[in-house]
């Protein structure tokens, strides 16, 4: 049953997958000194199938995944593997700030579509304005440069282009027949798909295995069962039930944990435009979820 606005539950669910996904960026980065980063994101996709398939079994949701489901869940499973594309790569590229903040302009991507394209998710001028600055604090994160870390244009780009595969996946689980399909199994397409698309292309970024130990691939495992199957599909959860745009929204916390998380692990500076673009995206989440008067 969707929901016109977030309440108790959502928001509890809400920031417990903000937490797992700020910490997810760093556990990627710290993998991809193991594995290369686009065969890590495939062995994670390949892991995942096995983990969500279980829930769809344990759950009795396994006949919700229908062959007639099958072109938007080859095209949400396509998508889905370069948005990852991107992350991963732009976490081996940049430093954990840069990636998050730009990452997490998903937001803005997805209202654009839903403002355009899902019934009744027309942007107000205040959530506009609050877009806006969002928008404002990436551009900022990706032409600020930070004396931390490794901090790249193409690694920024990288988390561009992450950004807009997740509001692409976001979009389709909306808009089409997927939607009817629940978060569960459109999960399961998307990393059923993406695994192979993934596992193939991987020679071309590079040799698969860097300097790989015994933790590398424990963490491996732990983001297949922890984050995807379990992360992703309250996140999609998340998506079917309450506005699109608000649930959306909330992912700019994620990068202020980041950056945070990236400071702390890695000694990434804190410099001032980093700053100044995660208080513009902060910013853009108060203004996106306030009630016009």
């Amino acid at each position: 049953m969707r929901k016109d606005r977030l309440d108790g539950k959502g928001l509890a669910v809400l920031l417990a997958v903000t937490l797992l996904l700020a910490g997810n960026q760093i556990v990627i980065k710290l993998v991809n000194d193991g594995l290369q980063p686009v065969f890590f994101a495939g062995l994670r996709s390949a892991l995942a199938v096995v983990f969500v398939g279980l829930w769809l079994w344990l759950r009795g949701l396994w006949p919700r995944v229908r062959r007639t489901d099958l072109g938007p869940g080859l095209l949400i499973g396509t998508v889905f593997a370069a948005e990852f594309i991107g992350l991963f790569m732009a976490l081996d590229l940049t430093t954990v700030g840069h990636a998050s903040l730009i990452m997490y302009s998903m937001p803005v991507w997805m209202g654009v579509l839903a403002h355009f394209f899902i019934p009744g998710e027309r942007a107000t001028p205040l959530k506009a304005l609050g877009l806006g600055l969002a928008f404002a604090g990436t551009a900022m994160a990706i032409l600020s440069k930070s004396s931390g870390g490794q901090a790249s244009l193409l690694g920024d780009l990288c988390a561009l282009v992450g950004a807009l595969g997740w509001a692409g996946t976001a979009f389709i689980a909306r808009v089409s027949r997927l939607r009817h399909a629940g978060p569960e199994a459109q999960l399961f397409w998307m990393v059923l798909v993406s695994a192979p698309i993934l596992i193939v292309l991987a020679p071309a970024f590079g040799p698969l295995l860097r300097d790989i130990q015994p933790v590398h691939w424990a963490w491996l495992v732990a983001q297949a069962g922890i984050v995807v199957a379990g992360g992703f599909i309250a996140w999609l959860w998340l998506l079917s039930v309450y506005p699109t745009s608000t649930v959306a929204s909330f992912s700019f916390l994620t990068p202020i944990l980041a950056i945070l998380f990236g400071h702390l692990v890695f000694g990434e500076s804190l410099s001032l435009g980093v700053i100044g673009a995660a208080g513009l995206v902060s910013c853009g989440i108060i203004m996106i979820n306030r009630k016009a008067s």
